[in-house]
């Protein structure tokens, strides 16, 4: 991790002395019910957890009770989706409201978050709310901004992991990596928090990022289970140049070891180095238990010496199963939270917040991984359970981005909404005071990460209620539109086809509208025509 020194990050001037009580309706609103009962934050987040992966957006694969639960009893976004589907840049989206190109967090390989630049949590802070984090932060600085934190080096370990404290040491601690950042959270409400101040509290784990090293006591869940095969697990990318290009395919590029633990003395992968460090972490009694599980399955899979279609579909399968059983005990966690919180009799002044830094694709396109702007990664599950005052329940249609959890948080707060920040607060939604006719048509989405990991082309675009237009840029320049209503999967470009030429042009324009309206400086290098 780079700059590991804890800077003393101050708001600069303008930006502090922005922070006022708000003056409109809505926010006069706000305000006045932080005066009477001052409302917290609880925001939960998951690394790669998309929402195929949940039962409440999708019943086919498992069951999620816990998560279901606040969207049972609060909302759930059906059209929640990032600004850039990449940790590192989607985690630095949520802190600031802004776009990559605007707060500078632009891509895992290239990027370190500026700690000095304002962020909601300063802006509670400066509000009188005591924040706190706790787990994944992946920004290469040190968190600023919280009264509280302790975070994971990097990416974290599953396995006994090590944590960096305000201090700066940093400390391995004994157990799974899930169940101690719900541990060191709820030790914070119940132990160290001023009771007399509101908070904002935030959960982030690591889980269900690769390379999905599941708790032991959950790993023989879903063995008996075979999952279907996407329909386009298969896919041969026609049309689709950069989709072709990516090196996320879980026929040829998830690791045999590092991927789906299939140790063996007598081969050799290029991340099997990787794989011993994170499971040589465990304990004796921890590996005994793990070797007794996988020790069969890796017997048996080299015994069959399966090749072409049949590995392909055997490594969805363990892919699968791995994958779950990290969720099954992310979902456990969101239940001690939610028991918490509602044993203290919290819930009518707390906004509870799910969500992920993005989606993930579970074998549809025959991919793993995230980037592309696709649905499966583009999309990213978002359910909140409401405090007093806010009495939308079910489904909430309208079109989200991860810019907008910081105007929500704030505006929730009754802290004015500095003018800088792109995204737009929620708040209105769970009044039910804005329909969609009167709320945002599109979203802007921009990927830098290239030349990288998983190999996937720069990428700009907008998606409206229907079309979605993709420009791949830097090495390639290749234009992809896709009419989700009748092509849902996303198999068929169309762009440039005849007939699509008023979609065409009405989706140029909204490109080109956004990229002024964020400002975003690509269209200077690739500009639009009217």
């Amino acid at each position: 991790m780079k700059h590991l020194n804890p800077n003393t990050v101050t708001i600069p001037v303008a930006a502090a002395a922005a922070i006022v009580p708000l003056v409109s309706c809505t926010a006069a609103k706000s305000a006045e019910q932080a005066q009477q009962k001052p409302m917290n934050i609880v925001y939960i987040m998951t690394d790669d957890h998309t929402a195929q992966m949940m039962s409440c957006y999708d019943t086919r694969y498992m069951n999620t009770p816990n998560l279901d639960r606040i969207a049972r009893d609060g909302v759930k976004f059906t059209n929640s989706f990032v600004a850039n589907s990449l940790s590192g840049p989607s985690r630095a989206c949520m802190l600031t409201g802004k776009h990559s190109h605007k707060n500078g967090f632009v891509s895992n390989e290239i990027s370190v978050f500026d700690g000095s630049q304002p962020t909601f949590p300063k802006y509670l802070q400066n509000a009188g709310y005591e924040t706190a984090i706790f787990g994944k932060w992946h920004l290469e600085t040190l968190p600023t901004g919280f009264d509280r934190w302790e975070v994971v080096p990097g990416q974290g370990d599953y396995y006994n992991p090590r944590f960096i404290h305000e201090n700066g040491d940093t400390i391995a601690e004994h157990g799974y990596l899930t169940n101690i950042i719900t541990e060191k959270s709820l030790n914070w409400l119940e132990n160290e928090r001023d009771k007399n101040k509101p908070f904002a509290l935030l959960i982030h784990h690591k889980a269900i990022h690769r390379d999905w090293l599941a708790d032991t006591c959950d790993l023989e869940l879903f063995e008996d289970t075979n999952f279907p095969v996407p329909e386009n697990f298969y896919d041969d990318y026609e049309g689709r140049p950069a989709a072709a290009a990516q090196e996320m395919s879980i026929a040829k590029d998830l690791d045999i070891i590092y991927d789906l633990k299939m140790l063996n003395d007598t081969v050799k992968t290029p991340l099997k180095g990787t794989y011993l460090a994170f499971i040589g972490r465990m304990d004796s009694a921890q590996r005994a238990v793990y070797d007794a599980f996988y020790q069969p399955i890796i017997d048996d899979f080299y015994a069959k010496n399966l090749s072409g279609k049949e590995l392909a579909e055997w490594k969805y399968q363990r892919y699968m199963r791995d994958y779950m059983k990290v969720v099954k005990s992310l979902d456990d966690n969101v239940g001690k939270v939610l028991d918490y919180l509602e044993e203290h009799d919290m819930l009518d002044n707390t906004l509870v917040v799910y969500t992920s830094d993005q989606g993930f694709y579970m074998g549809e396109h025959g991919w793993f991984d995230k980037r592309f702007m696709y649905e499966e990664s583009f999309r990213t599950p978002l359910v909140m359970l409401l405090p007093e005052g806010f009495n939308r329940r079910g489904d909430v249609p309208e079109m989200v981005q991860n810019i907008d959890y910081a105007p929500t948080f704030l505006e929730l707060a009754g802290v004015e909404v500095p003018e800088d920040i792109q995204g737009v607060s929620l708040l209105p939604l769970l009044r039910d005071e804005k329909g969609p006719e009167e709320w945002r048509d599109n979203l802007y989405y921009h990927y830098y990460e290239y030349p990288a990991e998983h190999a996937v082309k720069r990428h700009y675009g907008v998606r409206d209620d229907r079309y979605k237009l993709i420009h791949f840029y830097n090495d390639i320049d290749h234009w992809e539109l896709y009419d989700l209503q009748e092509d849902p999967t996303e198999m068929k470009n169309i762009y440039g086809k005849p007939g699509t030429e008023e979609v065409t042009k009405r989706m140029m324009a909204k490109l080109k509208a956004a990229q002024e309206q964020y400002d975003d400086p690509i269209r200077e290098q690739y500009p639009i025509a009217d």
